[in-house]
């Protein structure tokens, strides 16, 4: 039993791997029902079973495994994090539970491969139970078998990868096993069910017997398609979706879904490859030639039984094909022709895309043939013409078939149209485009007008197969001549056609044509029916389009027009058109008998009147009739002809011609005007052009025609029309409104061949004026057309020619303004011109435009046979010849007959002079034919890149040039398809396949998509990545992302899969580094006329255009497009709508959530995730280059604890995310302290990953961060845990051995940093680790720094002891690396300097030649001590000190924070700390060292004489390890400084006991005035130590109740009674900065309210001695500092919420403390400082805000401070506001101009000499009720409990200073007893004040005290004032004791219970305590004395009121004095 109650206790999680089994029962018992608990997926509970479910699912014990299964099924199914168990579970299952007996334990099993395959696992469940095939046991294997196809049932062949499957099925229907057989029957029957007959294909060698069972079953089987019955989790929430619409919407659209759901796999996919081109018969190409025709048709019997294999491997077929082309072609046997053709078919089948290349030679050929009449043959030839359009497209070929067109014979001609028929059937409306349509349209038309019947029913079939496709609209353009019959036979063909990609395709996209809006309700032709019921379900719609995919990138993301518009839109501008051509030309009479109709009769009798006044008239009345007319009852033609009427266009009165004009161009934008009506008018607008009153509105009525009529056509008229007169002027102007309508109407559709012979002509004119406008026009056009127009006018003259140049030169650069005009009214069909475009042809449109040359008949035989001649000089003429024929002709038609052949061959050509010559002919072929250079890219362009691999560079460089410039024609697209590209990348050729590799790197990143193909160049790629040479692997690897970036990463580590177990964890490991690099795709191109924004992203995600990136948005023109105003939810606000990035929905609920905080606090979950890694339940952290298993965990969890974008962007795979993650974190890491340390494991985890990243921005700004986090940890005193340090310290060590010096630094500055968080002797050993790397920069940087720690910490820090850890350093001494040898003696030579010869025990055994060098370096350091630099350090301060109280400003360095000493260390080897990096506080305030410079100078001479030598003996520190501290700063070694920084960093310890005994060795030293000193420069690191123990001691310590309290009391008063001691030495006390005076008031006021202490014993005392301190701290401290920081801390208290009311009560009355000690301190303040801290106090708290507050003493006592400036200063004080930015927007500025305005008298600028009673009446002007405010505060206070005192105190200055005040009033309604306080409280103040004026040493509260005590000196000040040090009175050992008394905490005044707070604070200071800083002071002063008599700066606050310091005792040297201070201060200014 004993046994059973143990494990009873154990926690679930151990229960279940305990050796007992019933335990482990009992485990998965719990486990189960903790399972089914947990609700939240996410739950941090779920990780920790994650190393378990393994082993729930293999145990040992059938009955607990059952169990087990269970619960791990509800895992799977639950479990966030399950999809990590995939591989081991199902590895598990297959191998545990499939072999089991009981079914149970199977269904279990299959159900949680099923579970996985749902949470989209299903890629490695599969690959498991394929492995599971290949088990011996038959039980498994039926078991996988079963499981695949429930899981196939289930999911679908989406899910499931066929292919794999079907390929191992003939081997399980050959099992012996009968049960294997019959479950292979089962999932070979339900295979077919979703492919159908193409299994039939794999499965035909399989047993007949089966095949035939097979068939049986087969045939049982529903016809219909199936359906999924079970979705993926990411499809489960669509599928809902689905649901609700089907059931709101109706099956018309569950139709649609069931298509898109099951994608029909390709029986092609699944069939092996044969290689057919080596088993031809070897005489083949010599039977094919032979004469008879019984040979040849032997030779094409063996090719047709080839070619009969249904799949064959890629080769080169060319000159196989050339063969049967001319079989085809040339032989006169038809039945060969039919046999050829056939094997053709074969060929195109077996061969599909990649037959392509050799279609363009063949199509022509056999459309030719048609000419035969048999059956037979022409059937062979349609079959075979057929199956090679399958392997191209139909822009390939295009040119051939057209030039087929032509042919006379008429069953050529029928035979041509036929096959374009079935040719459309096969397009889409994309792959329709109107580019393409055009040409066959007017070919076709002909064919319909055709004598034989059967051309024109073909052509009508072809016509009417083409209005299926692409849909009315796009057709009736150029139907517009046909007349009605023929129309409607076009239409009755139509409705006949079966498309191949059925209706639907057809719908979709004439849905897309029509820019279906959901909700519409016009739909335009015969498909209007079918589209409103696509259209009524609105969701549906578009994302029913199954062609969306497949049209081509940006096209479909259109919602250009909403609602209304819609309708308007549908009438498009080739609607129009066909009006505008059709309407007939009317006689004049008609034309006068439509016009009166609409016209008043008036105005049509006076059209021709004499008078040109009635002309005038009654063109005012024409002009206003055409005004009110309405669109459709407009008769155009009519109107312009009366225009026309006589006079005409020769009217003489240019009023009445202006306003004709006018009417023309109104008639125009108003009316439906056609081509006829303008060429009634626009030859009378070109006469009046150049004319100079007219011309205007002749422009102005020709743009609005060619508005719409169409540019193009007008242009043409215009210029045929201008160029035929003689007048210059309007040849010139027509030119000039050209050059401006091109701009506004955009270029597409012009007929550049015309322009460009009328521009020649204009160039050719006398007239300068035309051939500017020429040059202009040119110009104009260059923007569109580019460079290539040059060369139309290379032949003109040079002048004229350098004239062109320079207009060219001008448009350089400038892209062609967006078109604005043109399409306002069509605009949709504007956008489809835009749309049907591929997206680079829009740019080829104008290329296409240029007139091009037909060269075909050049390209000779004669001229073939000379480019393959045997001699090398022939062939070269042909080359040349080709050349000459290119150059000449510039621009060529793509038909080059036999020319690529030819060259093809000269590529390999032995002579390299030759294959260079073809590369520069093949550049230039290139340019001449344009983007038509496409088809030959397989032939021609692959031959180029195979040159690629030549070994002459300069050869390489012309084919690389050469194939730039065909693919700047061509575009990628060409090149990736097919498997071309990826068979030379196979060749291993490592010049090739490097020059290719470079070549695509430098092309992926541009393209927007690639061809699938590309990814079969990644196995090559893969073998490049591994290749013998360097540069191919380098190529290899910088060109790996850019294919990641098109195919996506689980694509290429899939494709991993066949490589080697090693190779395979090498290119994995390549590819997580290429995944981090991965860029973004390029974003759409913003088309500024038709593209919507966004570009190809489908509608429906795209309700308002969503910039990609920001990018875009820039590219964008800044006039508002018509089109993107009109897109729902995007207003047309021009730059303003488009400039910013205008978010989809999506990103805007990004935007919301991006406000929360970046890290959430979870309890406790830093120490869930230590327990996890300790309990082994997730991947310890620890790696040499991060596998993906790590960074999923990382995600994982992360995901609790980090703001979901924060996290998608720390992980997103483009490295700028990673920079802005980085940039948020850095942002938020102020504001949230908290959350920071909370996720601080995973922040380090997430760092040490962008360690591995090669991007160096990313590295550096992840360095930035960390120095910032570790500043930050320091600040918060927190501690890295053992997990933090250890998973990050050993990656950041790697960094430190980076190449660049900046990042080496960085990491080192970081590593200072740490020290402060994590102790040093733990971070020795990961440093040591960091020596034994192989990089040689890390071991002499870890060596570097390994020393700085030594040097720093002592030898403590050496582990496991100091004698290993220095052999080890030793060992580097013998290092091959000159930098690691030096960092090793270096390091050991530190540790001599701090241990001396015990070194050499300590290293052990070295060589003689290491030890000789050492002891070399040894003897070096010694003649040139170590000390020297950081002596350097340390001084300064201490000089500066001694110069004048406003060097206390001097902020610390960086050398003076608490590691100095390591940064010192650092600096001397060669790595000083970045300055920019520190924290304000301890910033260098360089303007004031700049302006001490000067007196440095001067004192330095001074600071060389005093070398005191031995005057004072040194005084040994009891800590046997630490040198003595030595008694004279200016003959310190560097150990006095490492010894005192060592002891320091000792008084933050943890330890009470090390702290004490710290504190208690720097007392010593804080005792002794001559070795204080020792202690400047360190003093704020030791304040800083101070603090950070007191916070120590508050938050732990005193938590801690294992510790006694009398230790705790101990350790404070060693803390306090150090304090004091230190701010008694006046000059040390003046050192701390700002920012550690914050913190320490901080501290000490956090102490006294500490309720804890009170009730200990002796806390009364430590209160009061606390108190003490900070009245010694407000006095002795530097002013400016002093007031700044508690002006700092009372700004923090009040806005922090936390803080108690008490603390800021405490900070105020420490400021009005500081208010009294004013009237002494004023002169040595920094005014410009507090008053900026002031400003700033007053912008976080306005007035308003400070009234709000609960108590009103912040207000009050930020008025009483400023009063007490205001009153010290007087006006002057505006002059103080220098440091605030925007004074006049200051509130303080206000406020202290209106207290200058009611001040009482100006006292500021009284001189210490007068007395107050010069001051003594209120300023008559001082209004009353400023006094009575002023009165009322002082008694509020006196009333109020804390601050009766002070109301006192002020009350009595206040009487003093205006005696004549009336205080009556107040007092008369106060009871008798609150008189009789007041009065009594006065007296004594009186009385007080009279004593004390006598008292010299008066630490200065009341204001007169200078002036009383200057002139009567007592003899104790002349006792001390004689500052000889000659006698030392009694007095000042009685001073001594007081002090001692108070140390102790033995208060001086007679008191038995503690004071209350304010009496200690308000009292004024204890008379002893202050003389004995004074005689203290005088005492320091005796050291400096002589440099005292000539230091006019030295008159520091402290002289102005101990007076002892000055010997002469006269007014007027103080006087003058103080002028001479004035002026220092205001030359510092």
């Amino acid at each position: 039993m004993g046994d059973d109650s143990e494990w009873l206790k154990l926690p679930v999680d151990q229960k279940c791997e305990h050796k007992l089994w019933k335990a482990r029962l009992s485990g998965y018992e719990e486990a189960l029902k903790i399972f089914q608990k947990i609700k939240d997926e996410k739950s941090p509970e779920w990780s920790k079973y994650l190393g378990l479910i393994k082993k729930f699912v293999t145990d040992s014990n059938a009955v607990v495994q059952l169990k087990g299964l269970e619960a791990a099924l509800v895992y799977v199914e639950n479990a966030h994090v399950a999809g990590k168990t995939t591989g081991e579970v199902v590895s598990g299952v297959v191998s545990k539970v499939f072999n089991q007996p009981k079914a149970k334990a199977k269904e279990l099993g299959i159900e949680i491969c099923l579970m996985y395959i749902e949470i989209e696992k299903g890629e490695s469940v599969q690959e498991e139970l394929l492995k599971g095939l290949d088990n011996k046991n038959p039980k498994i294997i039926v078991a996988c078998i079963e499981t695949l196809r429930k899981a196939l049932s289930e999911f679908g062949s989406k899910i499931i990868l066929l292919k794999p499957i079907i390929k191992v099925l003939p081997k399980l229907f050959e099992s012996r096993d009968k049960p294997v057989r019959d479950e292979a029957k089962l999932i070979a029957i339900e295979i077919y069910r979703w492919i159908r007959d193409a299994l039939r294909h794999p499965l035909q060698n399989i047993n007949s017997v089966q095949l035939k069972e097979l068939e049986e079953e087969w045939v049982k089987l529903p016809t219909g398609i199936p359906k999924p019955s079970r979705f993926l989790r990411s499809q489960q929430e669509l599928e809902a979706k689905l649901e609700q619409q089907q059931s709101a919407g109706g099956d018309a659209e569950g139709g649609g879904d069931d298509g898109d759901e099951v994608p029909q796999i390709d029986a092609y996919e699944l069939l092996e490859t044969v290689e057919i081109l080596s088993k031809l018969p070897k005489d083949f190409y010599d039977k094919i030639e032979a004469k008879k025709w019984q040979e040849r048709k032997e030779a094409l019997e063996a090719v047709e039984v080839l070619v009969k294999n249904p799949k064959l491997e890629s080769g080169d077929y060319a000159d196989l094909v050339k063969a049967l082309k001319k079989v085809v072609g040339k032989d006169t046997n038809v039945m060969l022709v039919a046999l050829a053709a056939k094997c053709l078919t074969g060929l195109a089948v077996g061969l599909r895309k990649k037959f392509g290349q050799y279609a363009g030679h063949v199509v022509p050929t056999i459309l030719e043939k048609f000419k035969e009449k048999k059956p037979q043959v022409v059937q062979a030839l349609q079959e075979a013409i057929d199956a090679i359009f399958l392997t191209t497209t139909l822009q390939n070929i295009s040119e051939d078939v057209l030039a087929v067109m032509d042919n006379k014979n008429p069953t050529i001609k029928q035979q041509t149209s036929l096959f374009i028929a079935r040719s459309f059937r096969h397009c889409t409306a994309s792959t329709l485009p109107k580019s393409l349509l055009k040409p066959f349209c007017a070919a076709l038309l002909k064919h319909i007008n055709d004598s034989a019947a059967e051309v024109r029913d073909a052509a009508f079939e072809a016509l009417g197969t083409a209005l299926k496709v692409v849909g009315e609209k796009a057709v009736n353009p150029f139907l517009a001549d046909v007349d009605k019959l023929k129309l409607d036979k076009i239409k009755e063909c139509s409705e006949k056609v079966e498309l191949v990609h059925g209706k639907k395709a057809g719908l979709a996209t004439e849905k897309k044509e029509l820019k279906s809006v959901p909700g519409r309700a016009a739909a335009s032709g015969a498909a209007g029916d079918k589209d409103t019921k696509d259209i009524s379900a609105p969701k549906p719609g578009p994302k029913k389009a199954p062609t969306t995919k497949a049209a081509g990138p940006p096209k479909k993301g259109k919602t250009t027009t909403s609602g209304g518009s819609a309708t308007a839109g549908t009438k498009t501008k080739k609607g129009l058109e066909i009006k505008e051509i059709v309407e007939p030309e009317l006689s004049i009479e008609v034309c006068e008998e439509k016009a009166s109709t609409v016209l008043p009769p008036s105005c049509i009798q006076l059209l021709d009147s004499s008078n040109w006044k009635e002309r005038l008239a009654c063109m005012e009345e024409f002009q206003k009739a055409v005004e009110l007319m309405e669109r459709a009852e407009m008769p155009c033609q009519a109107l312009v002809r009366m225009l026309a009427k006589k006079p005409g266009w020769k009217e003489t009165n240019f009023q009445v011609m202006q306003m004709k004009l006018h009417i023309v161009a109104l008639i125009a934008q108003k009316g439906n005007f056609s081509k006829t009506s303008a060429q009634i008018v626009l030859d009378g607008l070109v006469d009046k052009i150049g004319d100079v009153k007219c011309g205007n509105n002749a422009k102005e009525a020709m743009t609005a025609i060619a508005e719409t009529c169409m540019l193009p056509w007008t242009a043409e008229q215009v210029m045929s029309m201008a160029f035929s007169q003689k007048n210059p002027k309007n040849q010139s102007e027509t030119l000039n409104w050209l050059s401006n309508a091109i701009k506004e109407f955009g270029f597409s559709g012009l007929n550049v061949k015309a322009f460009i012979s009328n521009v020649k002509t204009a160039l050719a004119a006398t007239n300068p004026a035309v051939r500017t406008s020429a040059i202009t026009l040119l110009g104009v056009m260059y923007l569109y057309v580019g460079p290539s127009l040059r060369m139309f006018f290379e032949d003109e003259k040079p002048a004229l020619l350098s004239q062109i140049d320079a207009e060219f030169e001008k448009m350089q650069g400038q892209s062609p303004p967006a078109p604005t005009r043109g399409i306002s009214k069509h605009s949709i069909s504007a956008t489809d011109e835009g749309e049907d475009e591929d997206p680079d042809d829009g740019a080829n449109d104008v290329v296409d435009l240029l007139p091009r040359v037909e060269i075909s008949d050049k390209i000779t035989a004669e001229l073939v046979s000379k480019i393959g001649d045997k001699n090398w000089k022939i062939r070269k003429e042909g080359l040349d010849e080709v050349a000459g024929i290119i150059n000449e002709a510039k621009f060529i038609q793509p038909n080059i007959g036999e020319l690529p052949t030819a060259l093809k061959g000269r590529l390999n050509d032995s002579n390299k002079i030759l294959v260079q010559q073809t590369l520069t002919i093949l550049q230039q072929l290139a340019v001449a034919m344009g983007p038509n250079i496409k088809q030959h890219v397989k032939n021609l362009g692959i031959p180029i890149i195979t040159v690629l691999g030549d070994s002459k560079n300069n050869v390489r460089a012309a084919a690389l040039a050469t194939v730039n410039a065909w693919a700047e024609q061509t575009g990628m697209k060409e090149w990736l398809e097919g498997e071309d590209l990826s068979e030379e990348l196979k060749k291993e050729n490592p010049f090739l396949r490097q020059e290719l590799l470079g070549w695509l790197a430098e092309k992926l990143p541009t393209l927007r998509s690639t061809p699938t193909d590309l990814i079969l160049c990644v196995p090559h790629l893969y073998s490049c990545l591994e290749d013998r040479n360097g540069d191919v692997r380098k190529k290899a690897q910088d060109a790996l992302p850019f294919f990641m970036m098109h195919l996506g990463y689980e694509k290429m580590a899939k494709a991993t899969g066949k490589l080697k177990p090693t190779s395979k964890d090498q290119v994995l490991a390549m590819l997580e580094k290429a995944k981090t690099n991965m860029p973004a795709k390029p974003a759409a191109p913003a088309k500024a006329t038709s593209k919507p924004i966004g570009g190809s992203a489908p509608s429906k995600f795209q309700p308002t255009p969503a910039p990609v990136e920001d990018s875009v948005s820039n590219t964008i023109e800044a006039k508002p497009d018509p089109k993107k105003a009109k897109a729902p939810g995007v207003s047309s606000k021009g730059k303003s709508a488009q400039g910013k990035k205008i978010p989809s929905k999506t990103s805007l609920k990004e935007d919301d959530d991006k406000s929360g905080p970046i890290f959430i606090v979870v309890p406790n979950g830093k120490e869930q995730r230590m327990k996890d890694e300790k309990g082994l339940k997730v991947l310890k952290w620890n790696f040499t280059t991060p596998r993906d298993e790590y960074i999923e965990q990382l995600k994982t969890q992360m995901s609790s604890c980090v703001a979901k974008w924060l996290q998608d962007e720390m992980f997103h795979s483009d490295f700028q995310h990673h920079n802005k993650a980085l940039a948020v974190m850095v942002d938020h890491l102020e504001s949230e302290k908290e959350g920071v340390i909370g996720c601080l494991d995973l922040i380090l985890k997430w760092l040490t990953l962008r360690f591995f990243d090669t991007n160096t921005s990313v590295l550096m700004k992840a360095l930035e961060y960390l120095k910032l986090l570790f500043t930050l940890l320091s600040e918060e005193e927190y501690h890295l845990t053992e997990n933090e340090a250890s998973s990050f310290i050993p990656y950041l060590i790697l960094k430190v051995g980076e190449p660049k010096d900046v990042i080496r630094k960085d990491v080192r500055a970081i590593l200072n940093r740490m020290c402060l968080v994590y102790p040093a002797s733990k971070m020795f050993p990961f440093i040591m680790e960091g020596t034994k790397s192989k990089n040689s920069k890390q071991r002499a940087e870890c060596l570097e720094e390994l020393g700085c720690l030594v040097e720093s910490y002592g030898m403590n820090v050496c582990q496991p002891t100091p004698g290993k850890a220095l052999k080890e350093i030793a060992i580097h001494i013998g290092d091959r690396d000159n930098a690691v040898r030096n960092a090793a003696l270096n390091t050991i030579v530190a540790v001599y300097n701090v241990h001396g010869d015990q070194v050499f025990k300590l290293i052990g055994n070295l060589s003689e030649k290491d030890m000789s060098m050492l002891e070399e370096r040894i003897k070096r350091s010694a003649k040139r001590p170590s000390a020297a630099p950081m002596k350097q350090v340390e001084e300064k301060p201490q000089r500066t000190q001694n110069i004048n109280s406003n060097a206390n400003m001097l902020r610390k360095g960086p050398a003076e924070d608490m590691s100095s000493k390591l940064n010192q260390a650092r600096s001397m080897s060669g790595h000083p700390e970045a300055a920019q990096m520190v924290h304000r506080e301890f910033q260098l305030d360089l303007d004031e060292i700049e302006n001490d410079n000067g007196t440095v100078r001067c004192e330095m001479p001074e600071l060389v004489q005093h070398k005191l030598d031995d005057i004072f003996e040194p005084v040994l520190i009891p800590e046997p390890k630490i040198r003595a501290v030595s008694p004279h700063f200016d003959d310190m070694h560097s150990n006095t400084a490492s010894t005192i920084n060592f002891i320091i960093s000792q008084v933050a310890s943890g330890d009470i006991n090390t702290s004490i005994q710290a504190l208690t060795q720097i007392d010593e030293v804080l005792r002794q005035e001559d070795k204080a000193e020792a202690m400047s420069g360190h003093i704020d690191q030791f304040l800083i130590a101070t603090f950070m123990q007191l916070r120590l001691i508050y938050n732990t310590h005193m938590a801690d109740e294992k510790l006694e309290k009398d230790e705790i009391i101990k350790l404070y008063s060693c803390i306090i009674g150090n304090m004091i001691s230190l701010f008694q030495i006046e000059s040390l006390a003046r050192e701390a900065s700002t920012g550690v005076l914050k913190d320490l008031m901080h501290g000490l006021i956090t102490l006294m309210l500490d309720s804890r202490i009170e009730d200990l014993e002796e806390g009364q005392q430590v209160i009061r001695s606390v108190n003490l301190l900070v009245v010694k701290v407000l006095e002795k401290s530097d002013q400016t500092n002093i007031l700044s920081a508690l002006l700092v801390l009372l700004q923090d208290s009040l806005l922090a919420t936390a803080s108690s009311p008490k603390f800021s009560e405490l900070v105020m009355k420490c400021l009005w403390r500081m208010v009294r000690l004013l009237p002494d301190t004023i002169n040595s303040i920094n005014l410009d400082r507090i008053l900026l801290d002031i400003h700033i106090f007053m912008k976080v708290f306005p007035k308003e805000k400070l009234k709000q507050c609960k108590s009103e003493f912040p207000i009050r006592t930020l008025k009483t401070l400023l009063h007490t400036l205001c009153k010290l200063k007087g006006p002057k004080i505006l002059d103080h506001l220098t440091m605030i930015d925007n004074k006049n927007e200051s509130e303080l500025e206000a406020h202290l101009c209106r207290m200058m305005k009611h001040s009482m008298d100006q006292t500021g600028n009284k001189s210490d000499k007068e007395t107050e009673k010069g001051a003594s009446r209120i300023d008559e002007k001082s209004s009353k009720a400023k006094v009575n405010d002023f009165l009322a505060e002082i008694f509020k206070k006196i009333g109020s409990k804390e601050n009766t005192k002070e109301g006192l105190a002020e009350l009595y200055e206040y009487k003093k200073k205006y005696s004549d005040a009336d205080i009556e009033p107040f007092l008369k309604n106060s009871s008798q007893f609150f008189q009789s306080y007041v009065e009594r409280g006065l007296r004594v103040i009186e009385m007080e004040r009279e004593g004390k004026g006598r008292i010299p040493t008066s630490t200065g509260i009341s204001p007169q005290m200078e002036v009383t005590c200057m002139p009567t000196p007592t003899s104790t000040v002349s006792s001390i004032g004689n500052t000889n040090g000659d006698e030392v009175g009694p007095s000042v050992y009685l001073e001594r004791l007081k002090i001692l008394r108070q140390r102790c905490g033995l208060d001086n005044t007679k008191q038995d219970d503690r004071p209350p707070l304010t009496s200690l604070l308000s009292k004024p200071s204890i008379p002893p305590v202050a003389s004995s800083t004074d005689m203290l002071h005088s005492k320091l002063s005796q050291l400096r004395e002589s440099r005292e008599q000539h230091q006019h700066s030295d008159l520091d606050s402290s002289q102005t009121h101990s007076a002892g310091t000055v010997t002469s005792s006269s007014t007027t040297n103080i006087d003058d004095l103080k002028k001479r201070l004035e002026r220092i201060k205001s030359s510092r200014k």
